[in-house]
C-alpha cells in the first residue's frame, strides 16, 4: 500500500511548512489534487493519513482530495479527450496511438488550514515543492 508513503510525504510537508509559519497550534484541513490515472486509492490515503498523522500537529485534520481527470491530446490529428478508467490512449477520432497525456497523474498540496497562537484557521497558500 503505497498510500501510507504518500500520506508520510505530505504529513512531512505540511509540518515542515507550519514550523517555517511559526506559532501553528494546528492543522485543521490539507487538500489533495490527485489525477485519476496517479494509482491513488482515496480512502486508503485517506485511512493512512489519519493514523500516520496520530500524535502530530496534524492529528485530527481532514484530509480533502480532489480528484482531477486524465485528459490526453492526439498526435496527428490533435483532439482531445478525458481517458476515463481504464484509460482509452487511443484517439476516439482518429484512432491514431500517439497520444500525449496532459492530465490525470497529478499528486499535490493544494491548500493547508491551521490554527496559530493569534489567528485561527489561517489559510496556507499550496505547496509549490513536489516530492
Amino acid at each position: 500500500m503505497h498510500e501510507m508513503s504518500i500520506a508520510l510525504a505530505v504529513i512531512e510537508e505540511v509540518e515542515e511548512a507550519a514550523q517555517r509559519a511559526g506559532d501553528v497550534t494546528a492543522v485543521r484541513s490539507v487538500r489533495l489534487e490527485v489525477g485519476e490515472l496517479a494509482g491513488v486509492v482515496p480512502d486508503a490515503l485517506s485511512f493512512s493519513f489519519e493514523v500516520a498523522s496520530a500524535g502530530t500537529v496534524m492529528e485530527g485534520a481532514d484530509l480533502v482530495v480532489d480528484t482531477l481527470p486524465g485528459r490526453a491530446r492526439c498526435g496527428p490529428c490533435a483532439h482531445e479527450w478525458a481517458v476515463g478508467m481504464p484509460p482509452l490512449l487511443s484517439c476516439p477520432r482518429c484512432d491514431g496511438a500517439t497520444a500525449e497525456l496532459l492530465s490525470g497523474r497529478e499528486l499535490r498540496i493544494a491548500d493547508v488550514r491551521w490554527e496559530s497562537g493569534t489567528t485561527p484557521a489561517a489559510t496556507r497558500e499550496p505547496i509549490l515543492e513536489e516530492r
